[in-house]
């Protein structure tokens, strides 16, 4: 058996896999297929052979391929009209049988379509093929911790189960004391509300606008913070509190917060135009 052929078996027996994986993100029969070929086209064009765990590769090129059509779909702005149900992806009764017995029911990608791509794929991959949050992290951009914020948003949704007020209005008060001593220079202040090992990362946009990539401690990013913050309002970044930095009138910075035992343990700088558009942002 020649190399492409072997290759080639070797794709066929991932592909209901795959299928899986695409229907999940997807919800569209046509758009599966699309993404499967196109998952094919990239194994034939890579060095598969330095490929240590085929199956995980695939999927993780799957994913990256679901995700692009995904946020093509939403940069198209498509309002279809009415709910929209997803298609079935077999076409004989014994196939939608057996698929409906693989715990995928409309409902649920019903709701899926309600996510953002990024809290689909997180979710998709996590919950439902065991995918490491730091592999989801990778394909996404974003930091694992803010991968875990992606995954949990969305099972909140699919379960029905938002966050309580009461939880939403403690994170507030913890990054609006950030905020204020941010902006009133208070070092002491800002100490008080950061984990002693808080890590602070920045895109390449936000390096440009004078973040730098990384800064690590308290004491560190205390002394960053100091004095700045003066555009920068509390606000829900894809449905967690966060800060939306405004200026002229326009989104400029979104910093999303992960908080530890009371604390900010980390906080994701995103100044990228294109992810900005991405990003769903409500200032309070």
């Amino acid at each position: 058996m020649d190399e492409k052929n072997f290759w080639a078996d070797q794709f066929e027996a991932n592909r209901a896999h795959l299928r899986k994986v695409a229907y999940r993100m997807l919800g569209s029969v046509g758009d599966v297929d699309d993404a499967v070929q196109e998952t094919w086209l990239r194994l034939s064009r890579s060095d598969a052979a330095s490929v240590q765990n085929l199956r995980g590769w695939l999927t993780t090129v799957v994913a990256r391929v679901c995700l692009d059509m995904l946020r093509a779909r939403k940069s198209r702005r498509e309002e279809p009209m009415g709910p929209h149900v997803p298609e079935p992806t077999a076409d004989s009764a014994h196939e939608r049988e057996t698929e409906m017995a693989d715990n995928v029911g409309t409902a649920l990608l019903v709701v899926l379509e309600t996510l953002t791509p990024a809290e689909r794929l997180a979710f998709v991959l996590h919950d439902m093929f065991a995918v490491p949050f730091e592999e989801i992290a990778a394909i996404v951009d974003r930091t694992p911790a803010a991968a875990r914020q992606l995954a949990s948003r969305a099972r909140r949704r699919v379960q029905g189960a938002p966050a309580p007020d009461a939880e939403l209005s403690h994170k507030r008060r913890i990054v609006d004391a950030f905020l204020k001593a941010s902006r009133d220079g208070d070092f002491e202040g800002l100490l008080a509300v950061l984990d002693p090992d808080v890590v602070v990362r920045a895109d390449a946009a936000a390096q440009r606008l004078g973040s730098l990539a990384e800064i690590r401690g308290a004491q560190a990013v205390a002394e960053s913070f100091k004095g700045r913050a003066q555009a920068a309002r509390t606000a829900l970044v894809d449905g967690e509190l966060g800060v939306a930095v405004i200026l002229g009138g326009e989104l400029r910075v979104a910093l999303r917060v992960t908080l530890a035992d009371d604390r900010i343990a980390a906080i994701e700088a995103v100044a990228n135009p294109d992810q900005l558009a991405e990003i769903d942002v409500e200032v309070f």
